[in-house]
């Protein structure tokens, strides 16, 4: 009921105040006034997204600003967070997630890392819109140099929106980030009692509350009834297991992503390569499968040092390894989608320029 009641005067104070939000100074931190020693400490690091977005109206759940609420507005919204875990939170970013770059991936990954060495801090949550979160959440699987949990969540529905996710997805990753059953589990992702592993959970749907779903490898666990539940583990490397170190990289090799259709050609190859492309990863149809136009612009970009990686844009299932690869030093992406395949080929890049060494990432990670 509390949380109810706290939910409902929260929402009443946003559509109040939407008006003033874009111009209003974002919260940078908000740390707890006085520490239960018997609670973990969970740092609460904010990037903006949906979480932390207002509309004008209750009923407006598409419409919104995102990424308008700092963080200590998130934080007293939930006063049930103060039963779980010791909540501080720190203001990284506030952006809608589709503005999410490399500048400030590597920020927020560094800063963790850096809080993780301390013994002052248990477990993190990560507050990021949805439409990149998984990219993220993959970056930080494999930069995060620490077996303590590492949560992100956001949420589907604005602060303002009737029914917000917000909130209970915020209390639930609190909850995970303090357990210690959510230690060596790598990142995980959790909206919607779900909790997932960075490496296999994806969004499915561009409105729905259930968008992220693990089809195939399945979720790690769930809450249900205030209570954590993992059932399985994520069986690739991650985290302590990683070889990827960004603490000295001020940028990361750049990546493009290139869709595969009916009709299509090779000039998006020549204009990534002639754009500075390191890698491109393919989006191809079915089994990763190019068109014989498109596979002579790979091939030629190939040729001229770039790694070709090729995933599909089917959603699910393996990209096989098949002659042309061996014959043309393709990569595959083995189950990454390509946006996570992008996010892998980045980090792999800083590394090594050779297909083979690069292919072996995509097998382990």
């Amino acid at each position: 009921m509390i949380f109810l009641i706290a939910l409902y005067v929260f929402s009443e104070s946003i559509t109040a105040t939407h008006s003033l939000a874009s111009n209003r100074p974002i919260e940078e931190k908000a740390e707890t006034t006085s520490k239960n020693q018997k609670l973990k400490n969970v740092k609460i690091l904010a990037t903006g997204g949906t979480i932390a977005g207002s509309a004008s109206s209750k009923t407006d759940t598409t419409g919104y600003q995102a990424g308008v609420l700092g963080i200590e507005t998130l934080i007293n919204a939930v006063p049930e967070l103060k039963q779980v875990a010791n909540v501080c939170g720190e203001q990284i970013a506030n952006i809608r997630s589709q503005n999410m770059d490399n500048k400030i991936l590597l920020k927020l990954s560094k800063r963790i890392n850096e809080l993780l060495k301390t013994k002052a801090v248990d477990g993190f949550v990560v507050t990021h819109g949805t439409d990149t979160l998984e990219e993220t959440a993959y970056f930080l699987n494999l930069v995060i140099k620490s077996s303590k949990p590492v949560v992100i969540v956001g949420s589907m529905r604005p602060a303002s929106a009737l029914s917000a996710d917000g909130p209970l997805n915020l209390y639930n990753a609190v909850k995970i980030a303090a357990s210690e059953e959510a230690k060596n589990k790598g990142v995980l992702i959790s909206l919607n009692g779900r909790i997932g592993s960075a490496r296999y959970i994806t969004k499915t749907n561009t409105t729905t509350t259930d968008t992220f779903q693990s089809e195939e490898q399945g979720y790690l666990g769930a809450i249900a009834g205030n209570k954590i539940y993992f059932y399985n583990e994520p069986t690739r490397k991650h985290t302590t297991e990683s070889v990827f170190d960004i603490t000295k990289l001020d940028e990361l090799p750049q990546v493009d992503i290139i869709y595969g259709y009916q009709n299509d050609n090779r000039y998006f190859y020549d204009a990534a390569v002639k754009a500075g492309a390191k890698g491109i990863i393919i989006a191809g149809v079915g089994n990763g499968s190019i068109s014989d136009h498109a596979l002579e612009g790979a091939k030629a970009a190939a040729k001229k040092g770039v790694i070709i990686i090729r995933s599909s844009h089917v959603g699910n299932g393996i990209v096989t390894r098949e002659k042309t690869d061996d014959e043309n030093n393709f990569v595959t992406a083995d189950s990454l989608n390509p946006q996570k395949a992008r996010i892998l080929a980045m980090l792999a890049l800083t590394k090594t320029n050779d297909p083979k060494e690069i292919q072996r990432f995509f097998n382990v990670y």
